[in-house]
């Protein structure tokens, strides 16, 4: 039997739900999606080198095309963040998706590079949407004891899209031409809409901008899905929760949580796009051949979801700060062994030694902790303009690593991302606070 439990909030209610079938039912339903945003952000090495051979594109213009793929997702990060807090997730969560799926159509049919890159702008804007809005919308509906953990296989799935990625590419491409990518992402892209139909707003949101009813509405047919008819476990009132406007992210506490939010994402976005997208090219220029350097970044590759499974399990048994300082040094221990690696054997063992600790990251940073730090009401604005910082970093990125690489090769690279890891440990250790076990309402 049913307590009556209108008057309790929404995260009370939604914190003492056991795991069960509505739960993974709302991972599915934002994990496909997620999956494909992972998908479509690697498939760029595949087209952009099918469209450079074929004579489609220039070199200078499939440098633009990553440009305006990096664009686009800094903007999409910030809009959807000032969206979803006042419309809703279920909707900007609708809305992004088919943004990026109609553009994903689009391009397979692009008569030319120009048209190409002005559509890639545009599926990049949903890209960079989607990042903000799932994780965020996962958080405020998994209980605390559990958090950690589920939004950590949600990285795991996001990252699964680099290996397939370049397997599709690898199979599809040489027989069905580059357009063939586009064309599984946006339907993939629009398969997955039309399954979000049926993903429920979350309650947590309505409550915040006193919607009450509605969530109580929701919240009475969640919790009689969960229980089956059978009863439910008291939950646990909470201190009256004080709302929060967007000014109170320039004010302490949220301000120093803002900042840690904004360097960790400009740390981990250089790691992945200064390190990790740039290992084929370091490796050739370590001696090894074009194809021995893709074989071997396709193992390192396996790293991501390693690491970011990782990063699952350790969110919520060892908590979030420790998980992300201890795979800090491990990265800068693998990063400083790398540069003097001579033997071509043992570069793929490091650089999968090294892949795996940034992945741990990449679960903890994008998906566990960032949304964590930030009140309902404010939550996806927050992690719009981390996002917005972090998929900025990306837009330089590319231009610091040629800098230092010709300078003093991939130690000069790698000397950096070392130099980034120490100032994200910094930071999370002076501005970070423990949200391992937490309800949200307790952080917020």
């Amino acid at each position: 039997m049913l307590q009556n439990t209108h008057s309790i909030s929404a995260g009370a209610r939604l914190d003492r739900l056991p795991i069960g079938a509505f739960h993974r039912k709302v991972m599915m339903l934002i994990g496909v999606g997620m999956f494909f945003d992972g998908f479509d952000i690697y498939i760029a090495a595949t087209v952009l080198g099918a469209t450079i051979r074929s004579g489609f594109a220039t070199l200078g213009e499939a440098a633009a095309f990553v440009s305006a793929t990096f664009v686009g997702m800094m903007l999409g990060s910030i809009v959807t963040g000032f969206l979803g807090d006042r419309f809703g997730r279920r909707f900007t969560y609708q809305a992004n998706l088919a943004i990026f799926g109609l553009a994903s159509l689009a391009a397979a049919f692009a008569p030319g590079m120009g048209i190409l890159i002005a559509l890639r702008f545009v599926m990049g804007f949903g890209l960079g949407a989607e990042n903000v809005v799932g994780y965020s919308t996962l958080t405020e509906f998994i209980p605390p004891a559990a958090r950690g953990r589920w939004l950590g296989m949600m990285a795991v799935i996001v990252v699964t899209g680099l290996p397939v990625s370049a397997l599709l590419g690898y199979a599809l491409v040489p027989h069905f031409g580059w357009r063939i990518m586009f064309v599984l992402g946006g339907i993939g892209a629009l398969f997955v809409w039309r399954l979000r139909k049926s993903l429920p707003e979350s309650p947590r949101w309505l409550e915040s901008v006193g919607r009450d009813a509605e969530a109580d509405a929701l919240l009475q047919q969640i919790e009689t899905e969960v229980s089956a008819g059978g009863s439910l476990p008291e939950p646990v009132p909470v201190a009256p929760i004080i709302a929060q406007n967007f000014a109170a992210l320039f004010k302490a506490p949220l301000i120093g949580r803002l900042l840690l939010g904004c360097i960790a994402l400009i740390v981990i976005n250089t790691l992945i796009y200064g390190f990790i997208t740039w290992l084929p090219t370091f490796m050739v220029k370590q001696g090894l051949s074009v194809a021995q350097s893709f074989g071997y970044a396709v193992v390192m590759a396996l790293g991501a979801p390693v690491g970011s499974a990782i990063g699952a399990i350790g969110a919520d048994r060892w908590g979030r700060k420790p998980t992300i300082v201890i795979a800090a040094l491990f990265a800068i221990l693998f990063g400083a062994i790398y540069p003097f690696v001579r033997e071509a054997a043992f570069l793929p063992v490091i650089g999968f030694a090294l892949t795996v600790p940034i992945y741990v990251l990449v679960a903890m940073l994008f998906a566990i902790y960032i949304p964590e730090l930030f009140p309902t009401e404010i939550r996806l604005r927050a992690a719009g303009i981390c996002n917005m910082f972090g998929r900025g970093a990306t837009i330089l990125t590319p231009f610091m690593v040629i800098h230092l690489f010709k300078i003093d090769g991939v130690t000069g690279v790698l000397a950096l991302m070392i130099g980034l890891l120490v100032a994200l440990i910094v930071a999370v250790l002076t501005l970070g606070v423990e949200t391992n076990q937490r309800r949200l309402e307790a952080i917020g």
